[in-house]
């Protein structure tokens, strides 16, 4: 362990995420161009969008089966190569297939980057992975305040679509470089000596299950949101890739600040009140409008904030035998869930506009209430879970919850 430099590594490791969060915010930016440009319907552009969501989770499962045989470094060279190769081909793209295949890259890309750097910064920082997990993935949001910004900035002094894409080429060749000049530990669990017969019992446990099925939930109200943002509020107001900008910049400020609040709090309390706050966010933005959306903007932020942190740093706390595989299903299942939302939301979009004779000024919203009831049954789950983990530290040791 010597010779691993693990403020080197992690920095790499946000640089990474940082080209998968520009991608995020640079499509959720030039969405409606595309669709313009290709003369592509909304149906068109969310199968396209989907892509994304189902490339990832993709290769995140496969990537967390496979990273602890091939190890995090070459893992994160795939992940160089799909980037570059994604990128590429999106500047290139002359229609519907071209973007459909080179945006399926990019979710590749963005799947492998999280099956190698999720269990990266856990074993990396084993005494505060919640902590440490917060401060790595800031840099989702983070990256999508940046793209939004490029895409307003270029958008103004009249560069295309294709610069604002190609412009991530720049730190995806400097975190391929870094990756590829430092040495990397083992993952958490092979240095632990779990068996991978154990990581998969671990994986039937009741809980890990129930953290699962409530990561579909997570994934939809926070991703499919702020991804189709400027399609879903584009006749509400004339500033809708802003209120993305708003909403992540928000996202960036409380994940910064992790380790005190999980000071005061435990993940599932904190994971309860975002969904509250995430629930009065959605339901605010699919009523308000003119520049009252910014506000319900800034309450959704502060909901949907700690969602996908806080769901990794839980599971692998809690249920640390599942390890690699079980932080990369659990990003899997989040992604997975939006791919398939947002094509059946896309349809959805396209009927609402058909039934009202080509009056699209109130689909948006209309999603987003249907969309609302997701984060209402999360609010259930998650009550359910603080009950649960209280009645269970009363008659167990309780686990060592490292922030």
């Amino acid at each position: 362990m010597s010779t691993i430099n693990r403020t080197q590594l992690f920095s790499a490791s946000c640089l990474a995420l940082l080209v998968t969060s520009l991608s995020f915010g640079i499509r959720a930016g030039i969405l409606n161009k595309l669709g313009t440009d290709f003369e592509l319907d909304k149906a068109q552009l969310a199968t396209i969008t989907a892509t994304a969501f189902w490339g990832f989770p993709l290769a995140v499962i496969v990537g967390g089966v496979i990273v602890d045989l091939i190890g995090m470094k070459r893992l994160l060279m795939l992940a160089f190569f799909f980037h570059l190769a994604g990128i590429l081909l999106t500047v290139f793209a002359t229609g519907f297939w071209t973007l459909f295949f080179s945006t399926f890259l990019i979710g590749v890309a963005n799947g492998t980057v999280e099956a190698a750097c999720n269990p990266l910064v856990t074993c990396l920082y084993t005494d505060e992975k919640a902590t440490k997990l917060s401060h790595f993935h800031l840099w989702f949001p983070g990256g999508i305040v940046i793209g939004t910004l490029i895409v307003l900035l270029l958008n103004k002094v009249g560069l295309g679509w294709q610069v604002q894409v190609g412009l991530m080429l720049l730190p995806t060749l400097l975190y391929g470089y870094l990756f590829s000049k430092l040495d990397f530990p083992v993952t958490e669990r092979v240095a632990s000596g779990v068996s991978t017969a154990g990581m998969y019992k671990a994986l039937l446990n009741p809980l890990f299950i129930f953290m699962f099925i409530c990561m579909f939930g997570t994934g939809i109200t926070e991703l499919f949101t702020g991804q189709w943002i400027d399609v879903l509020l584009k006749n509400v107001t004339d500033n809708a890739i802003l209120i993305l900008t708003l909403d992540t910049g928000v996202m960036v400020v409380g994940r910064a600040f992790a380790k005190p609040i999980l000071k005061q709090f435990s993940p599932q309390v904190v994971l309860l009140m975002s969904t509250i706050l995430a629930a009065v966010g959605m339901y605010l933005l699919g009523t308000l409008t003119g520049n009252a959306v910014f506000f319900a903007a800034l309450i959704f932020g502060m909901g949907v904030c700690f969602f996908w942190p806080m769901m990794l740093g839980f599971v692998n706390t809690n249920l640390p035998k599942t390890g690699a595989l079980g932080l990369n299903l659990m990003g899997g299942a989040g992604m997975f869930s939006v791919s398939i939302y947002t094509v059946f939301m896309g349809r959805y979009y396209d009927r609402i506009v058909a039934d009202a004779g080509g009056d699209s000024s109130h689909a948006g919203q209309q999603v987003l209430q249907t969309t609302l009831v997701i984060p209402i049954v999360l609010i259930v789950a998650f009550t359910g879970l603080v009950i649960y983990m209280r009645s269970r530290n009363k008659t167990a040791p309780a686990p060592v919850v490292t922030v």
